[in-house]
């Protein structure tokens, strides 16, 4: 019955005129999470006009038109013909609030003492008695009448719902609170809180729905999520972060004074990820972990998040820590394994790591390999070895040894086996041998023709092209994967074609656009100085040449990747000035700007870049990402 309820509420609420539709949205924001007696989440009560609204005909259509066209007169004349032939709660209430509007406090007493009659135990009746009261300017009976519909309150569930449903119709916030309170001390078997959040909600008394919220899981841990729900839309609208931080205080506050109650602990998990506080995760999760003697999953998982936000260092700290409980551990092997590999990822997500961090990598990703053997979860760590011994070591002939047990590595996914066809063609490339390169890219798109990693074998081919200067072929296949399915690999194909296309004239020939790609082949082989030499040729023998933009764009990456801050900074801004129409031109002011946050460390720098790209080319592709950084950097909460 509840449930047939809550399906009429929902689906009909929308049909009423403007007015009703705010009594509504009063209503739900408070109580659509009741519950029986037997503590099981339910639904509250309805508001009699819900209650039984028939099928709609002609005559009402007519009447909750003239309703929201605020012709109470009119409206006032048909739903009292429409509650004479049924006199339903539904009619009841569009024919009370038109005679109300219209003065009619007559007619509206008798209306409302009819249906008292009709049902005497309904207290909402003398709310509604009040609110007549109210509206004729006799505010003192009206609060006489509301005093005396809470003193006739009961000790059923069911009356509160009523009662308190009936002030927050009528905008009597004080009188629902009051309402609640009461029938909290005559139902003990349920508190209410979920309905008082609500209220205090619309009051704006955020602190207090918190602790309502906060207690109802110490009432019935089953509320969890529905707690988190809540809370989580309170604090999507709070601009100035105020109910934020009255959250981290409530909850810091209550896990602090109850130390074994693990409801708290667990909200404080949750809000710290919600809100991507990694620092008060990780100090939550170790907690959790070492309280309640758990496996070591949150850690795990909040690993897994801090990396994808490039976290690693809170990574690194959640690996290790369950490295140091030991090989009893359940995610022992799986904590050693990527702990490794996300050492790997920071140290070479930096544009210019040192050499004796990678020295120590390699020792450090070896003794892993050692420990742990060759096992098919380890193909990742394998393919990060060979990575760093061909691109930053110098040793490419043991990276595709490594890759080569790999690829032939029993009980790994065809999927892994074929990154590292793909990692193998690359070093093949890096070291001139081109066809073998190209046979391998060739070989993985054939077995994942329709997946973004067959899309990326296609793309490092038609890359491959362009270096040895295959223009048209490469600029084919780039307007081929324009349209394929990762975001990253699209807009790869598009930078790639619109270089061909806007460099390539075979009638006057290819020779500027043949040099800048020997240069970037010499960059992807790490052969900066000549690949600097390179795009200084081209920029003396062609100083009016649209690629022009290009090699500033190159320069500048080899720059960054050389440890070239300052110098790269300067060249990515040279290229806005010089060219602020041009396809580089937003994703240079991206590229400034993230030199200036990350390895310059100019904070506001930074933020007035990222908002000069959002003021000057809001149609980017980097807007998003830069109005993320932006409000990072600004301070502003998480979404």
């Amino acid at each position: 019955m509840r449930q047939a309820w809550f399906d009429r509420v929902c689906c009909g609420r929308w049909r009423f005129a403007p007015g009703i539709v705010v009594v509504l949205m009063a209503f739900l924001g408070i109580a659509t999470s009741g519950f029986s007696q037997e503590n099981k989440p339910a639904n509250p009560p309805a508001l009699p006009f819900q209650q039984d609204a028939p099928k709609q005909g002609n005559e009402e259509q007519l009447a909750i038109q003239l309703y929201q066209t605020q012709d109470y007169v009119k409206a006032a004349e048909l739903f009292e013909q429409l509650y004479e032939r049924k006199p339903s709660g539904y009619y009841y209430q569009y024919l009370f609030l038109s005679l109300v509007e219209t003065r009619e406090y007559g007619k509206a007493e008798k209306l409302v003492k009819k249906a008292q009659r009709s049902d005497p135990e309904a207290l909402r009746f003398m709310v509604d008695m009040g609110y007549l009261n109210y509206r004729s300017g006799n505010a003192e009976k009206s609060k006489k009448l509301y005093e005396e519909a809470l003193k006739k309150l009961g000790p059923s569930q069911q009356q509160v719902f009523d009662l308190a449903n009936a002030f927050v119709t009528r905008g009597e916030n004080e009188y629902a609170i009051r309402t609640y309170l009461r029938g909290r001390q005559l139902v003990t078997t349920y508190p209410f809180g979920f309905e008082l959040a609500g209220v205090y909600e619309r009051a704006g008394d955020y602190r207090s729905a918190m602790d309502e919220y906060l207690n109802m899981i110490d009432f019935n841990k089953t509320y969890m999520s529905t707690v988190q729900d809540r809370i989580q839309n309170i604090l999507s609208f709070d601009i100035n972060n105020e109910k934020n931080d009255m959250l981290r205080k409530a909850l810091l506050s209550r896990a602090q004074k109850n130390p074994d109650n693990s409801n708290y602990a667990e909200l404080l998990w949750w809000y710290s990820i919600q809100q991507k506080d990694f620092d008060l995760a990780l100090v939550q999760a170790k907690a959790l972990d070492r309280r309640f003697r758990e496996s070591g999953d949150k850690l795990v998982s909040l690993a897994a998040l801090a990396v994808s936000n490039e976290r690693y260092d809170i990574a690194i700290d959640c690996y290790g820590y369950l490295v140091a409980k030991g090989e009893g551990n359940p995610n022992y092997a799986l904590a050693r394994r990527e702990l490794v590999n996300t050492r790997y990822t920071r140290i070479l997500s930096e544009p210019a790591p040192a050499w004796k961090d990678l020295e120590l990598l390699e020792k450090e990703i070896t003794d892993e390999m050692n420990f742990s053997g060759s096992a098919p979860e380890n193909i990742t760590t394998i393919r990060n070895l060979a990575h760093l011994k061909a691109f930053y070591l110098g040793k490419t002939d043991e990276g595709v040894e490594l890759l080569n047990r790999a690829i032939d590595l029993p009980g790994a996914a065809p999927s892994e086996k074929a990154k590292c066809k793909i990692e193998l063609a690359d070093i093949y490339l890096f070291t001139d041998n081109v066809w073998e390169a190209t046979l391998l890219y060739q070989q993985v798109y054939q077995d994942f023709k329709f997946e973004p990693l067959g899309q990326e074998a296609k793309f490092r081919n038609a890359r491959l092209s362009f270096y040895i200067g295959e223009f048209e072929w490469a600029g084919a296949q780039a307007d081929i994967l324009k349209a394929a399915t990762s975001k990253f690999i699209s807009n790869d194909a598009i930078a790639l074609s619109l270089l061909i296309s806007e460099n390539y004239d075979p009638d006057s020939g290819t020779v500027a656009l043949g040099m800048y790609a020997r240069a970037d082949l010499l960059d992807f082989r790490n052969e900066e100085d000549m690949a600097l030499r390179s795009l200084d040729s081209i920029a003396q023998a062609f100083p009016d040449h649209q690629i022009l933009q290009q090699v500033y764009y190159k320069r500048a990456q080899i720059s960054r990747k050389t440890g070239r801050y300052a110098l790269a900074d300067s060249l990515f801004r040279q290229l806005v000035k010089f060219y602020p129409d041009g396809i580089l031109a937003d994703e240079s002011l991206m590229e400034a700007a993230m030199l200036n946050e990350k390895q310059l460390g100019k904070k506001e720098q930074a933020m007035a870049l990222y908002q000069e790209l959002l003021e000057r080319y809001p149609g980017s592709i980097f807007v998003p990402d830069a109005r993320h950084r932006f409000r990072v950097l600004r301070g502003d909460p998480a979404p």
